[in-house]
This record gives C-alpha cells, structure tokens and sequence, in this order.
C-alpha cells in the first residue's frame, strides 16, 4: 500500500505561511478612552447631530428611501384628506382638460409667434404644421372661457353654508385647470388643486385656493383624492391625461368601484370625433347599457343643469 506524501515543511522549498494579523479589536488603546472628557464630550456632539438619532417624522432623507414607499403613500393619502375635513368640504366637481387650451390672448400670441418663426423658413414643413396646430387651438381657447363659467356657476350658490357642496376640483396645472379654478376665484369662491410633480417643471396656477392646493408624487394617489369625494365629472378637450382621467373614471362607474356620478364629455363634435364610443358597443367589447354611463353637453349651464337633475334622482349603487 502506497504511502501518502509528507507534507514538506517549510524549509524545504515552500515559503513560510504567513503570521496571522491581529483583529482591530484586540489592539487596546494606550488610554482608557471613558475617561477622555474631550474625547466623550466630542463623542456627544456626534450622537446629537447624527442621523440616526434624528426623529425619524423629522429625518427628509430616510423619508426619501425606497424602502419608505408606503410610507409616503400614507402622508400623500392623509394629508389633503385632513385639510379637505379641515374646510368642510363634503362634495367636489372634477374638472378635466388639456393643459395647451389657453386663454383668447395667450393662444392668439402663439399663432403670432408661429407664424412669425413659419415665414423665416417657408418650406419647412414642421413650421407649416405648428401655424395649423396654433390656429386649431386659438379657435379651442372658448373651452377656455366655458370653463371658467362653468366654475363660477357651480361654485356660487353652493359655498354660502359651513359645509361646502360642490367644491371645483382640478389638476391644478395650467390651460381648463387654470380656467376651472379661475372661475371660482372669480366669485370668491374656493377651488381646489391636485398638482402632480413631474420631471418637467410645473407650478400650481394662481387661481387655486392656497390652503385647498396639494402636491403628489404618486398619481394613484391623486386620483383617489379626486374620486373620493365626487358628486360629478366634466371633460372639456384635452390629450393623453384627460383621456387617462376619462377613462379610468369610466372603468370605475362601469365596474361599480366608486359613487354614482355624472360623466359629462364637453363638447360633443372632439369627443365623437376622438373616440368612437358607437363603435366599442358595435363590437360588443361594451355593452350597450354603458354608452349611458355618460352624456355631452354644450354649454356650460347645461352641463350644470345636468349634475343637479342627475343628484335629485335615485340611482343604484
């Protein structure tokens, strides 16, 4: 039987194995360290102004971690609750739009400024078709101006008692928003604003009431505080977001997930045009019963008339 080698030792070839090195916490200072008032009272300050120490209601960076998610879905969720509480405010009306309708003004300097810049460059095409989307959108600034009179009559008869009915609520953000909460600030009236922070800038309008207007990161958030106290929902044209809030509030009637409310499309010729609704039920991707869940309006007060006649009838959970 074969033998097994012996290990060589270190002096027959091989290099010594190296001295293990002593752990950190076997090398004793040369002083008792305890006993350092310099030492302990630096120590102290340390403690104080640390982070960890910091209340953690106080401490902005740990609210910042992504492990904390919840947590500011909490505040997000809490917040404008308590202030909405705070004012007596029992029911809103949600107002949705396009951010790029602006008033007569604004949208006519635009077609200025557009056509100015189009006959520097004559055979640029991409200037051509700016002058044909400015000249659109001046001829859309009067969905402007119906907003903000649909705010003012909504707002004016129904902020008289301590709890406020029928409160104008909107993204905050410029174009409808600005002109919904421009309405209500022009009666003296208070509206309220559900800013939403995106990675382009964006300030709240001046119109909203100061105490009524919020900011969100999350916008799952932001559309249950606009859901939450709905007596009703008005659409005046927009793009992608207004399409997004029509939706999702449709799909919410549809599967019984929020209060029976109006659904009021403004402005019949843009929504039959951008969505063919006819055409789901056609398909029997909808049922017909759903094309009931809203109805257009043309005016301001019929839009109004239609919110009050729909509240003094009975509906079905």
């Amino acid at each position: 039987m074969a033998k097994k080698p012996r290990p060589a030792s270190p002096g027959a070839g091989q290099p010594a194995a190296a001295e293990p090195k002593p752990k950190a916490c076997s090398i004793l200072p040369d002083t008792v360290l305890g006993d350092d008032v310099a030492l302990v009272a630096e120590n102290m300050e340390r403690i104080l102004s640390s982070p960890s120490y910091a209340l953690a209601m106080e401490d902005p960076a740990l609210l910042q971690k992504v492990e904390m998610r919840g947590v500011r879905m909490l505040l997000e969720l809490g917040k404008p609750e308590l202030a909405l509480l705070a004012d007596n405010i029992v029911s809103t009306v949600i107002v949705f739009g396009g951010t790029q309708i602006v008033e007569r003004g604004a949208a006519t300097r635009r077609l200025f400024e557009a056509r100015r810049a189009a006959d520097t460059a004559p055979h640029d095409k991409r200037l051509a078709r700016e002058v044909e989307r400015s000249r659109r959108l001046l001829d859309f600034s009067r969905f402007y101006d119906e907003a903000r009179e649909f705010a003012r009559i909504v707002s004016i008869d129904n902020q008289c008692d301590d709890k406020r009915d029928y409160v104008v609520v909107t993204g905050g953000g410029p174009g409808i928003m600005e002109a919904a909460n421009r309405g209500a600030f022009d009666v003296g009236c208070k509206s309220i604003g559900l800013n939403i922070k995106l990675p382009a800038e964006q300030q709240p309008n001046p119109f909203i009431t100061p105490e009524l207007c919020f900011q969100f990161k999350y916008f799952a958030l932001r559309k249950f505080h606009f859901i939450l106290r709905a007596a009703a929902v008005v659409l005046f044209p927009g793009g992608f977001g207004t399409l997004d809030e029509m939706f999702e509030t449709l799909t919410l009637r549809q599967t019984h997930r929020m209060q029976p409310v109006p659904i009021i499309l403004y402005g019949r010729d843009y929504w039959s045009k951008v969505v063919d609704f006819q055409h789901l039920a056609d398909c029997g991707v909808i049922a017909d019963a759903h094309l009931d869940l809203f109805s257009y309006a043309e005016t301001p007060l019929e839009a109004w008339e239609q919110i009050l006649a729909f509240h003094a009838r009975p509906h079905p959970a």
